[in-house]
């Protein structure tokens, strides 16, 4: 039998408590992540069940409008598990990242299509500026998308109703350069460091929605695919989200 002597023990490394920390810290979210996400999608499936009534009406009105409120409750907080499994995953650098030339033409159309009803519920307009001559770009096309779409609904929720908010992108060297722009109240510049950390919100949202997590995420994706996020801003000139990636 193998044995240690106490002077092996008192040489052997400990891990660091920051190391025990962030490695808790880690699988707690994974945890709770799995058991919130399991109910909801029952919550929300249920939901969208009740709004078809399958099974016959109802019956009074009130009911289908209950409906509508936990699936879309549902929804939203599903939404903000899913933020927070991303950023769990990027910073434990556990995200599965295929990077190749991917087409960002194909790319911004899919999200744009996929936030239409989103943005049409917000009266935002969200287009793409000179669609059929976006560049293509190195990198992972679920990356991107999750960086589109994150920095797409930040815009809407600055963005008050019947304003653009704008897709633009260009090869500058070796480089993507993306943008998103959108005309909200704006930030001031000094603040841009701490939008960029998690449940920070802006001063003067035009609304409530979101946890404040769309642009810490993109920030950790484009840097998992050698890439960076910056900020434009000034009070009351709205705020546009400049991202980097690299070019094939």
């Amino acid at each position: 039998m193998t044995t240690l002597a106490a002077k092996d023990i008192l040489q052997t490394p400990l891990p660091s408590p920051r190391g025990l920390d962030e490695e808790a810290k880690h699988a707690f979210m994974r945890m709770i992540s799995h058991e919130l996400r399991t109910p909801l999608n029952s919550i929300i499936g249920f939901s969208e069940v009740l709004k078809q009534q399958p099974c016959g009406p109802l019956g009074a009105p009130q009911y289908l409008e209950y409906a509508n409120i936990i699936g879309a409750s549902g929804t939203k907080m599903l939404r903000l598990v899913n933020q927070i499994v991303e950023i769990v995953r990027l910073e434990s650098h556990a995200a599965d990242l295929d990077l190749r030339p991917e087409p960002l033409e194909a790319l911004v159309e899919e999200v744009l299509q996929s936030l239409r009803y989103e943005a049409e519920g917000l009266g935002v307009r969200l287009f793409a500026e000179d669609m059929e001559n976006l560049p293509w770009v190195l990198a992972d096309a679920r990356g991107v998308k999750v960086i589109l779409t994150n920095l797409l609904q930040n815009a809407m929720v600055q963005t008050p109703a019947a304003e653009p908010v704008v897709v633009r992108a260009r090869r500058a060297g070796h480089e993507v350069v993306i943008e998103v722009e959108d005309r909200g109240p704006g930030a001031d510049m000094l603040d841009a460091p701490r939008l960029l950390r998690p449940f920070q919100k802006g001063p003067t949202p035009v609304r409530t929605d979101g946890a404040g997590l769309g642009l810490p995420i993109a920030l950790l994706f484009a840097r998992a695919m050698g890439g960076d996020l910056d900020i434009r801003t000034a009070r009351g000139e709205g705020f546009t989200a400049i991202v980097t990636l690299p070019a094939p």
